[in-house]
């Protein structure tokens, strides 16, 4: 069974069992000077331990075919899962990124598929003091077709990578998190000699990062921070993000992020975030304006 195949039966699976069950539905929005961003999915509960969800992404670049643009919008899709065992909280997203063609012949056609694994465990639940601290770890696989610049020469390549995350999370006085995370890359393949890398998969799949940003270079490693300020009555929150990443491909960056979540019904939020980019030389900066509603059904 082919990847189209395997992912209609995973909409009409998931179509069926939509109209017997509660379900929250989400849409975004994410203009930048570089990409506009279109997200839409929804996921509902299977019983107390397990819920599955569905989400496809549209990505419109706005590059010149003479950078290297791609010849379409790019599109993807996602399948979370998640699964709350006794001691561990997992949650899977299978996900696959269709075809994408090229009218400049030193690039091959792309595509990718991969998955994001993530390990959430409770170090600390006081439910009294409504304290607790999570541990999480994070495994993610993907494999892309893509077209490698190495010692000035362009090859296709089916290039594999991982990336391996710990993080924490901490709140105090319950209306304060603290939320810290380390991201490191492995390339299977080999990096030591790639110089450009031509690939479609946003790196935000394999670990989100504090950035809405759409990220495709092949990145060393980046720490990231968050801090969130609760106001439970209410079910709204501000928070404030923070990134350094170092890459193969691209030079460092910094990024921040301000964001505000609240109800806007009884089944309804919103989140609105801005996130600012750029090098640590200064240029290259980029503004993104992020906007999501999740309605409960």
């Amino acid at each position: 069974m082919d990847m189209k195949k395997i992912l209609l039966f995973c909409v009409l699976s998931l179509a069926a069992l939509t109209a017997q069950a509660a379900v929250d539905a989400s849409a975004t929005y994410i203009y930048s000077s570089d990409y506009n961003q279109i997200r839409a999915g929804a996921a509902l509960p299977l019983g107390l331990n397990a819920a599955i969800g569905l989400e496809g992404r549209y990505v419109e670049d706005k590059f010149s075919e003479e950078a290297g643009a791609f010849k379409d919008a790019v599109y993807s899709v996602y399948l979370p899962i998640q699964l709350d065992l006794d001691l561990v909280k997992v949650n899977l997203t299978p996900f696959y990124y269709f075809k994408n063609k090229s009218d400049n012949p030193l690039f091959q056609d792309a595509s990718a598929y991969g998955i994001n694994t993530q390990f959430v465990m409770n170090l600390r639940q006081d439910e009294v003091e409504e304290l607790y601290t999570q541990a999480y770890i994070g495994i993610s696989y993907a494999r892309q077709k893509a077209t490698l610049l190495e010692s000035a020469d362009w090859s296709n390549e089916n290039y594999t990578q991982m990336a391996y995350t710990l993080g924490l999370r901490q709140n105090f006085f319950s209306a304060f998190t603290f939320h810290a995370a380390a991201t490191a890359y492995q390339y299977p393949d080999g990096i030591s000699r790639v110089e450009g890398f031509r690939g479609i998969m946003d790196q935000n799949d394999l670990a989100f990062t504090q950035s809405y940003d759409v990220s495709r270079a092949l990145g060393k490693y980046v720490l990231s921070a968050r801090v969130t300020r609760v106001w439970p009555q209410q079910q709204s929150t501000l928070y404030l993000g923070y990134h350094y990443g170092e890459f193969y491909t691209a030079d460092p960056q910094h990024s921040i992020l301000v964001g505000n979540s609240f109800r806007v019904a009884a089944n309804a939020r919103m989140d609105i975030a801005y996130n600012h980019l750029q090098n640590t030389d200064g240029k290259n900066k980029r503004d993104i304006l992020f906007a999501n509603l999740n309605i409960a059904f």
